[in-house]
């Protein structure tokens, strides 16, 4: 779905995942910065949004979700995932409650797929879920923004900003009210900083809630009864992931970024050495330079010294060993 917002002056559309949005306005930095004081938005209209209603939706989604959703009081945000029947992320969901409705927003182009999981699930209960991306459009305000949020919008509120179901005919009008906006890829630099992992970007079909830090923000330990719990049991209780997420101050003489997928060695095994993990994310940051996600072997001593694809890297832990 192409955005509006993508006739502003310096709009540059953003590729891949997030087409149809503006991946920036012409200055990455001082949108970067921005939003880290406060101030603008993130055109999100790209995602994709997902409602349930009736009067079974949150015993229902509870049985489903790795996250306690039964009594999930009005208003208040939480994320959760839904897993293979092996544990792997297939879906990460980003909810809040209204009272009357549940609202998610998803990555793009993922609707459809969840959709029809959800669908299958039904069975007895009063619920019914629907496709509302072509009615919403997701809006993010930074922490500690002074936006109000329209009486009629509902809200996630979260410790890293707001996320606005805002009716998509209303989305230019929010736009000429609250400029100025950022890209996603400013929005993208700053979750790169917070170590927040993202469906498709930090995982692949084998990636386990643990190895990302998922389990402190998606997961309930201490609830069952959905698809993949045996192996968030028993991987938590073992304590042994195969891999972990990890944050990587890159060398800021070289001109490119490593690219997604650049394989992650130690740098004192030379360039053959034996690959590590690879970058799944990397970004330029306003005040940390270059700076990445990337995933490795759990093994991986935190005082390796990496490269990526030739680059320096000097790694910070996200999640322990």
């Amino acid at each position: 779905m192409k955005s509006p917002l993508l006739l502003l002056p310096g709009a540059v559309p953003a590729e891949g995942v997030d087409e149809g949005v503006a991946a920036h306005y012409g200055d990455l930095f001082r949108e970067q910065r921005a939003l880290a004081d406060g101030s603008g938005f993130v055109d999100l209209s790209h995602r994709g949004v997902v409602t349930v209603t009736g009067e079974d939706r949150l015993a229902w989604l509870h049985l489903l979700l790795t996250q306690h959703v039964e009594k999930l009081p009005p208003h208040q945000a939480t994320e959760a995932l839904i897993l293979s029947p092996h544990g792997h992320i297939e879906h990460a969901l980003y909810l809040v409650d209204d009272g009357a409705t549940t609202w998610a927003h998803v990555e793009p182009g993922t609707q459809e797929a969840l959709i029809a999981y959800l669908e299958s699930m039904k069975f007895f209960y009063r619920v019914e879920v629907a496709d509302r991306t072509g009615d919403f459009a997701v809006v993010h305000l930074p922490a500690g923004s002074i936006a109000a949020t329209p009486e009629d919008v509902v809200a996630r509120e979260t410790p890293h900003g707001r996320e606005l179901f805002l009716p998509r005919e209303r989305l230019e009008e929010f736009a000429g009210a609250h400029g100025p906006a950022a890209g996603i890829l400013a929005l993208e630099a700053l979750r790169v900083e917070g170590h927040r992992p993202r469906l498709g970007f930090e995982t692949d079909h084998r990636t386990i809630p643990h190895e990302l830090g998922w389990l402190e923000t998606a997961v309930h330990l201490q609830k069952g009864c959905y698809r993949g719990q045996e192996t968030v049991a028993r991987v938590h209780n073992l304590g042994k992931p195969p891999r972990r997420l990890v944050f990587l101050h890159l060398d800021g003489s070289e001109v490119h970024l490593p690219p997604p997928g650049t394989e992650i060695r130690n740098a004192d095994d030379g360039p053959e050495g034996r690959k590590l993990g690879f970058v799944t994310t990397s970004v330029r940051h306003h005040e940390l330079g270059p700076v990445a996600l990337a995933l490795v072997k759990r093994n991986v001593p935190v005082d390796a010294r990496l490269t990526a694809g030739g680059t320096a890297a000097a790694q910070e832990t996200v999640v322990e060993p």
